[in-house]
């Protein structure tokens, strides 16, 4: 077999390779002599067929998987002896006119057309400069999760009054324009969330009403959009989206979940003995607020050296083959102008790969199985401690841990979250950060961007 690299360009190549009589034959006599001593036909005993009629029945078919065989084998062996790197896989060449006459040739050509991945180098300078946010956690953000919690533990009550917040239990019933029941109208018994309403004019109108008052809404505006209408009126989509008249909520009950007392009992139930006062507790959850916001902090960091490392080395890509590669390579049908569509994105992403896979090699970034157990042990350890459950020994950690990895898609996010860790630590040393404080509001604004 006898290999031969045209390079189109920077980013293209053509490989050729020639298949010879010798590549392939004694392989294919193997398996028709299989298929001979197997054949049963009617006026040949089993397994005397003539070879010249078993040929001529398999010798195409036998000719033609082989040779496919070969070449997926070959190929792969010629580009990771020839150290190319390549973007997707090869694409067969075929000319239109272009004919193979499996019968009688002994000698074949193919040409595969190959997507390579461009140079390029990554420089990870502390000229670089990123801002790093820290999220002031401010009293009103501690009394919102102080609250939080104080529900979470807290008791359902069914006050007489409702306030902003509750749960209301009641009856829809549509109604034409002057408030009366229409005749075969829309009747169903409900609940209606207010913090699922979105504009505060309407959620006023449900604020402050008692059981048995009654509200008439177009319901276009207690639903943020036409299933959520149809789930609440219980019709269809097409009856929510058709419907013109508006409709009456009659109050049945009102519930509500009443936090739960701020005393030792309560500080007992989430935190155990640790916390004995108001101001510890707040001390505690003001500490737990740091500590996830300093997760969003790295994640925000993270995306902002992703996407000025994309756009400062700006790589070009084969993209006339990624989209002929993306074609052929979808389990379903897809065309070229659907793939080119999403293709802006997908290219980004591959951008992105191609970046981050160049930093790993580069400064030996990796994780080992025994890494990725560690770490799960350590999560685990500290759910166990949040909750105020008792640590577990040594076996019993290593068995919930590999429970945990046991699941493919849980221990795929385990490795990339502590891949992306030490990803973090190594741009955090090599980029020189500038400390901003910011309120949440801001900085969920500035993420949003």
């Amino acid at each position: 077999m006898n290999f031969t690299k045209q390079q189109v360009d920077d980013l293209n190549a053509i490989v050729k390779v020639k298949v010879q009589e010798d590549d392939y034959a004694s392989t294919v006599e193997k398996i028709l002599k299989g298929y001979q001593k197997k054949a049963n036909m009617p006026g040949f005993r089993p397994g005397k067929v003539p070879a010249g009629m078993i040929k001529k029945m398999y010798y195409k078919p036998v000719l033609v998987e082989e040779i496919n065989k070969l070449l997926n084998q070959k190929i792969s062996d010629y580009i990771q002896e020839n150290k190319l790197e390549v973007l997707g896989q090869p694409l067969p060449r075929v000319a239109d006119d272009s004919t193979i006459d499996w019968e009688n040739q002994k000698e074949f050509e193919f040409a595969y057309d190959l997507g390579l991945s461009p140079k390029f180098e990554v420089d990870l300078s502390p000229k670089e400069k990123f801002n790093y946010y820290l999220v002031k956690v401010e009293d009103k953000l501690t009394d919102k999760y102080v609250n939080d919690i104080a529900k979470r533990y807290g008791k359902l009550i069914n006050p007489e009054v409702s306030e902003s917040g509750d749960l209301l239990f009641g009856d829809f019933q549509e109604v034409d324009a002057s408030g009366q029941n229409v005749e075969g109208g829309i009747s169903k018994t409900s609940t209606l969330a207010l913090d699922i309403i979105k504009d505060e004019e309407i959620k006023k109108q449900f604020v402050g009403i008692s059981k048995g008052a009654a509200v008439i809404i177009d319901p276009n505006k207690i639903a943020e959009n036409s299933p959520d209408m149809a789930s609440l009126l219980g019709v269809t989509q097409d009856v929510a989206q058709q419907l013109n008249n508006q409709v009456k909520f009659t109050i049945t009950n009102i519930s509500r979940m009443e936090p739960a007392e701020l005393n030792i009992d309560f500080f007992k139930k989430v935190y155990g003995d640790e916390v004995n006062t108001v101001e510890h507790f707040r001390e505690r959850v003001n500490e737990e607020l740091n500590n996830m916001y300093v997760a969003e902090s790295e994640r925000k960091f993270k995306n902002d050296v992703v996407l000025r490392l994309v756009k400062n080395l700006n790589l070009n890509l084969p993209d006339a083959f990624l989209k002929r590669w993306l074609v052929a390579a979808n389990e379903k049908p897809i065309t070229l102008e659907q793939v080119s569509s999403e293709y802006n994105n997908y290219s980004q992403a591959l951008r992105w790969q191609l970046i981050e896979n160049k930093i790993s090699r580069a400064n030996q970034i990796n994780v080992s199985n025994e890494e990725v157990v560690d770490y799960t042990k350590t999560l685990i350890r500290k759910q166990f401690a949040r909750f105020n459950q008792n640590e577990m020994n040594e076996q019993e950690l290593s068995n919930t841990a590999q429970r945990v990895l046991g699941d493919e898609k849980e221990s795929r996010r385990l490795f990339e979250k502590l891949f992306d860790e030490k990803l973090i630590t190594l741009f955090k040393a090599s980029f020189t950060l500038v400390d901003k404080e910011i309120s949440e509001e801001d900085f969920y604004k500035l993420s949003a961007e």
